[in-house]
């Protein structure tokens, strides 16, 4: 494991789009790669796995300290906008970071070997350290035998301070909204993950700046849009029903939401019907085979039945017997 970081070779070429982090799918083992579930014609786990083998992606703690991937090019940006500064370090955190510091990359395994410390300990300080970005946590594959590096040695190039702090959140809520086209102050605290304040403060220095326009639309409420999507386009949204796992970036953004509707459920993933959530999938997960208990579809009776085959279907693709079982729809007892 103590060999240095090996970059992305010179021929590569990155695509020139802006993107936002991608987290791994919900209830994934860990060091599974980040998922665009329904977004690509591909299969996204092989494509991210080649990418973040090759280092092209890179894993982090952002959007509130939570594990995502984001484009190597992007890690300055990313690590600006979403670090949860350390002021003052821990006993333990002070030792485990000099320990990478001085004979890194290590692993959780061999950081115990070298201090002597539990691993209840360590991983919990590694991961604080990580949301300062002190830490580099090489996830190349499932391999739970990772390297941690010191940050600010084995990318020297990045400077995180305060005085980026700024401009780079200002950044990446501009890039969140290109693709939510409309976000609610709801949408953007439960994606980003910052402090009530700060959104408050970024939103209103963006709109002083007309980087943001200010609007109210009917259904959603008030919020913000890109000044280029103000007012946002209607467009007919054609019938479909897509199953959504709760790390996927919709989800996120309209997690208060769907709590408050579906809180008292045990939910496994979210409907998302004709683009809007209108269902819920749920049942008691396992790392083991488990069943799909019921499907909650908050439609008209009507629509409910008429739409069975559809919304089954787009369950079915994720939940396959012989491991999974689907037993009930609108509470009814499936045949």
């Amino acid at each position: 494991m103590n060999q240095r970081l090996r970059r992305s070779p010179p021929d590569v070429v990155y695509t020139p789009i802006d993107v936002t982090s991608v987290s791994p799918k919900w209830y994934a083992r860990p060091g599974s790669p980040p998922g665009l579930v329904h977004r690509t014609t591909f299969r996204d786990s092989v494509e991210a796995d080649r990418l973040r083998e090759r280092r092209l992606i890179l894993k982090g703690r952002f959007l509130g300290g939570t594990i995502g991937y984001v484009l190597a090019k992007d890690l300055a940006l990313y690590a600006n906008a979403f670090c949860r500064p350390l002021p003052r370090l821990s006993y333990t955190q002070q030792i485990v970071l000099d320990a990478v510091a001085r004979q890194g990359p290590l692993t959780p395994r061999q950081i115990k070997e070298v201090t002597g410390l539990l691993n209840k300990r360590i991983m919990p300080a590694l991961h604080r350290l990580q949301e300062a970005f002190f830490v580099y946590e090489d996830q190349v594959d499932e391999d739970w035998e990772r390297g941690w590096y010191d940050f600010a040695a084995e990318w020297p190039e990045i400077e995180v301070d305060e005085a980026r702090r700024e401009s780079a959140s200002d950044a990446v809520l501009g890039r969140f909204l290109r693709g939510h086209v409309f976000a609610t102050e709801e949408n953007l605290k439960n994606w980003s993950g910052w402090p009530a304040r700060k959104l408050a403060d970024l939103l209103v220095e963006m709109e002083n700046a007309s980087a943001i326009v200010a609007m109210k639309v009917e259904g959603l409420g008030e919020g913000w849009t890109l000044p280029k999507d103000a007012p946002p386009e209607s467009k007919h949204v054609p019938p479909t029903v897509f199953m959504l796992h709760r790390s996927d970036i919709l989800v996120r953004s309209h997690t208060t939401e769907l709590k408050r509707r579906f809180g008292d459920h045990e939910v496994l993933q979210y409907l998302l019907i004709d683009g809007q959530f209108h269902g819920a999938v749920l049942g008691h997960w396992r790392i083991g085979p488990h069943d799909v208990e019921d499907i909650v579809v908050e439609l008209s009776a009507r629509e409910r039945e008429a739409r069975r085959e559809e919304v089954l279907q787009a369950v079915r693709w994720g939940y396959k017997p012989p491991h999974h079982n689907i037993l009930r729809y609108d509470a009814k007892f499936l045949r």
